[in-house]
């Protein structure tokens, strides 16, 4: 069955899987299907296990980017901006229903993983090979979705089977690494049953590369540098994925299915659609701009030499996005620098001109639905949505090959493993056709190697999700958090003079002592008063 066209009829199972009223550790379903009816048939199991997919994140992911130093919120009444200014806490909706979420899409999993038995049991046709990999389609997803419960709030009720109401009284948090322990063991076992590929009826499951490259991820964000290396190395030598040759092309229609990606959520339009274009896209086609991208990542893309903006003689400040890095211009829309230096046209002819005085329908500070910081996100913000905006059918990619290649070499980095290898990882990056960049050279120190890959990783993979991830397990997110939000360098219409905007709407606040991690949710403590509270909160 193909997941992008067939899947979405079996989200009606959810509710019945995730059992979402009350509190999200709390008894097994209410609501139960009548067993008469149901774990009866190989079809069922395939119907329950599909409506777990859900449960994997999609366009959401986008948010954290509003949350970190390369992305700010453009409603500044939105909780997001909250986080931002360093004033969310225990009773804020964001942190509630991003823990609901996660514990619904694992008590889902508990619950097919329970049952999936009575199947084999009551169909004697099911094979036992199709069991098995149903199961690790199931455990891939809880483990997914422990990885980011452990990553915003570090310790975790660690639950893997449905739990009684009592029970659900009386869980504890368990340490942060004993959850990582069960995330790796979990991602390693199912590696071994998950099949590489699926047949066309079957695309978008979830593989062993998929399962290989995100223990990679999930190790990554540990710290266990060995463990990160490993896994990651796993999928590299498989095989199977390549990089794209066209960046450009990586996040549009032409571009589904390619060998780069290891996991995707799938999205059809008119049956699963997805709203990048109304979400994300600039005023003036109509878009909401719900991301407005910060000079801190424009300024991170190198020139075409290779060498950052102010270490290059030839970078011209007054055609700023002249000869640059050309993931920039395939990431964002760029604005007007000047009279002489227009901006790109939008895919309704229009010049790109958020400079104030412009007149256009992309003017900063004219209202709140503007770019805040002259900067427009156009990854995923596709022309054939343009007439339907809110109709968007393109997968948005959890996982691909070029993050893995760049887990690799970070990994070995930290390692003090600098070899051929790490240089050869991050220069296949580097050097996609359609980028381009002169290779990183061999000789570099450790120190310098660091910088180097976190770069990498803040352009290659701007808009997708990872970097508020980043920058709080590197520990950098109190050093490029604070401050007001940086905006374009700009010559008004008819002037000379270089302005700069700064957007001082929204101040960001990041408390070291605090905010790395978010709070165990109020309403959780409440119901449950074994959850202990993390500092600050």
């Amino acid at each position: 069955m193909n997941l992008k066209l067939h899947r979405f009829p079996a989200l009606a199972l959810v509710a019945v899987l995730a059992a979402c009223q009350g509190d999200l550790l709390d008894s097994r379903p209410t609501d139960s299907l009548n067993d008469a009816i149901f774990w009866q048939s190989e079809r069922d199991a395939v119907n329950a296990v599909n409506a777990l997919y859900p449960f994997l994140p999609g366009q959401g992911e986008m948010q954290w980017d509003m949350m970190s130093d390369i992305g700010h919120t453009t409603n500044t009444a939105a909780q997001t901006a909250s986080v931002e200014r360093g004033t969310h806490n225990a009773e804020m909706g964001l942190i509630g229903n991003t823990w609901d979420n996660a514990y619904q899409g694992i008590r889902a999993a508990n619950y097919f993983l329970e049952n999936l038995p009575r199947v084999l049991e009551n169909d004697p046709s099911m094979s036992t090979e199709l069991a098995a990999r149903l199961e690790a389609e199931a455990r891939f997803i809880r483990a997914f979705l422990y990885a980011r419960l452990v990553m915003l709030y570090g310790d975790v009720p660690l639950v893997t089977h449905t739990l009684t109401l009592e029970e659900s009284k009386q869980v504890t948090r368990a340490p942060a690494d004993e959850v990582w322990d069960y995330i790796s063991s979990e991602l390693q076992e199912v590696a071994e049953v998950l099949p590489e590929s699926y047949p066309s009826s079957d695309i978008g499951r979830i593989t062993r590369g998929a399962a290989h490259a995100m223990r990679a991820r999930a190790m990554l964000y540990a710290g266990r540098w060995q463990e990160a290396a490993e896994a990651a190395k796993a999928v590299m030598d498989m095989g199977v994925y390549s990089l794209h040759p066209s960046y450009e092309d990586l996040f549009t229609y032409a571009g589904e299915g390619n060998a780069e990606v290891i996991l995707d959520r799938q999205y059809a339009q008119d049956v699963a659609a997805n709203s990048f274009f109304q979400s994300f896209g600039p005023r003036g086609m109509n878009g909401s701009v719900g991301i407005s991208p910060t000079r801190t990542l424009v300024d991170a893309y190198e020139t075409i030499n290779g060498l950052p903006i102010d270490e290059d003689p030839e970078y011209d400040p007054l055609n700023p996005y002249a000869n640059r890095d050309p993931r920039l211009d395939y990431t964002l829309f760029l604005p007007a620098f000047s009279d002489d230096v227009p901006g790109e046209l939008l895919y309704n002819g229009q010049e790109y001109d958020p400079r104030p005085g412009s007149g256009t329908a992309d003017e900063v500070e004219v209202d709140f639905q503007r770019t805040k910081t002259g900067f427009n996100t156009q990854k995923y913000v596709l022309p054939e949505d343009m007439n339907d905006r809110s109709n968007g059918g393109t997968n948005f990619i959890l996982i691909r090959y070029a993050d893995v290649l760049l887990m690799y070499a970070e990994a070995k980095i930290e390692l003090g493993e600098i070899d051929q290898s790490v240089y050869d990882a991050i220069n296949a990056v580097r050097q996609r056709p359609d980028v381009g960049l002169p290779p990183i050279e061999p000789g570099k120190s450790q120190e310098e190697m660091r910088e180097i890959v976190r770069r990498e990783r803040t352009v290659e993979l701007a808009m997708e999700g990872l970097r508020f991830f980043d920058i709080r397990r590197w520990r950098t997110a109190d050093e490029v958090m604070p401050g007001p939000i940086p905006g374009m360098r700009y010559i008004r219409s008819g002037e000379t003079e270089v302005r700069t905007l700064t957007y001082g709407g929204v101040v960001r606040a990041f408390n070291p002592d605090r905010d790395y991690l978010w709070p165990i949710p109020q309403q959780e403590r409440v119901l449950n008063p074994n959850l202990t509270q993390n500092p600050g909160y």
